[in-house]
């Protein structure tokens, strides 16, 4: 009989026990959107049972919200997420185990400006929208680094990922891997128009040079990389100013900005190529290279950009950063190993232009045009081809890796 009693005590204690743990569990039950009170904007709201332990909010582009909230005991079974409206058009989530990454699309042509807060009166997040402006949004989205949710999410299987993404269409993995892609690159032919860039050796100017390889450029990788989009920032003699590179660079969603340019000095005997990223300047000489081309823009910035600039950006954008400098290195390598040419090296500067481009970008200085020798090559459709199929191999070979990385077999599309 005492037996009985105590098997009869441990079976309430356990149902006990499964009880309160299933009431301590949070659930995400679902995700709604209202218009605000006020008339300024919107209000999408997270449904929850309990507080989640923490969240984190950043904005990347005018159309994209991402939230990380940090709860790994978060239950989302059931969850019903928002219909596509006139201004939201999709939320995605993706388990990471530690927590549930977000994605909220906006319409392409909304400004909203993005910021989360924990509700007064219970556990739900709310994210206020509030009205903006194309160029505040802009300049705002800037200090961001979109994340890649499939780098990280937590699967015994590093490839299996379907079953970690909820879409409020209902759509799955397949219907998203494109966007892990390589698949856009802009090709910017530095200066321009009323800006001729450098003057070389018999009053060549760098605009034309630049224009003809960036073209080269463009049509190599069209022919044997199809499935990348090429999109030039100026097809003919034409000026950008800051604000429309930057724009035109950022509105396009590329994989990479590719800035296109020749050198000078007034000792005709230095030669060379260099390659640029974003950051701060380690040399005189990279200064000096910074000054020059960022002066095409005075008329348009009021001051130079400041360390302090830069720092924030190399924390905002470490993924931007880190991937520019591999780029930047294998263009290198192929200038001096497969081209044969002279290589100055891989250098770091605060081009106002890459700082404008929030994407992976780099600043190629493809020689000298103050040297005779290294002018009458670059103006040559030879030495032109040259170094065009320099830069397409480095970004070929980059592209390979990249998309071997990712969660997915892209040969199998």
């Amino acid at each position: 009989m005492r037996l009985k009693y105590t098997i009869h005590a441990l079976a309430l204690l356990f149902i006990s026990l499964i009880s309160s743990d299933l009431l301590a569990q949070n659930i995400l039950e679902r995700v709604s959107n209202t218009g605000r009170s006020d008339d300024l904007g919107y209000v999408v709201r997270y449904h929850l049972t309990a507080p989640v332990d923490s969240f984190e909010i950043i904005q990347p582009a005018n159309d994209l919200i991402q939230m990380v909230l940090y709860d790994q005991d978060l239950d989302t079974t059931g969850l019903r997420l928002p219909e596509r409206s006139e201004k939201l058009k999709e939320v995605r989530l993706y388990d990471l185990g530690y927590g549930y990454g977000v994605d909220i699309y906006l319409d392409e042509n909304a400004y909203y400006k993005a910021n989360a807060y924990n509700d007064k009166t219970g556990s739900d997040i709310l994210v206020a929208l509030t009205r903006s402006t194309e160029q505040e949004i802009d300049r705002y989205s800037q200090q961001f680094i979109a994340r890649n949710w499939y780098e990280e999410i937590i699967s015994e299987d590093p490839l299996d990922v379907s079953t970690n993404v909820i879409a409020s269409n209902g759509s799955s993995y397949n219907n998203v891997k494109d966007k892990l892609r390589f698949d856009k690159i802009v090709i910017d032919p530095g200066h321009g128009g009323r800006d001729p860039g450098s003057i070389g050796y018999k009053g060549v100017k760098e605009k034309d040079i630049t224009l003809a390889v960036g073209k080269k450029l463009g049509e190599y990788i069209k022919e044997h990389m199809p499935d990348v989009e090429v999109v030039y920032t100026r097809e003919d003699d034409s000026y950008l100013g800051l604000a429309e590179l930057g724009h035109f660079a950022n509105l396009s969603e590329a994989d990479l900005y590719v800035s296109i340019h020749c050198n000078s000095f007034h000792n005709r005997h230095v030669s060379g190529s260099e390659v640029y990223f974003l950051g701060l300047h380690k040399s005189d000489a990279a200064f000096e290279v910074m000054k020059r081309e960022n002066s095409v823009f005075k008329e348009e910035i009021n001051m130079d950009l400041s360390e302090e600039d830069l720092l924030i950006y190399e924390l905002a954008h470490s993924g931007f950063i880190a991937t520019s400098e591999k780029i930047a290195y294998m263009i290198e390598d192929q200038f001096k190993n497969r081209a044969q040419r002279k290589s100055r090296g891989v250098k770091q500067a605060g081009f106002q232009v890459l700082f404008e481009a929030s994407m992976p970008a780099v600043l190629v200085e493809l020689g000298f045009i103050t040297n005779p020798a290294e002018q009458r090559f670059l103006t040559s459709d030879y030495g032109q081809s040259i170094m065009a199929s320099a830069m397409f191999r480095a970004i070929r070979d980059y592209k390979v890796e990249y998309e071997s990385k990712q969660a997915y077999n892209a040969s199998s599309n």
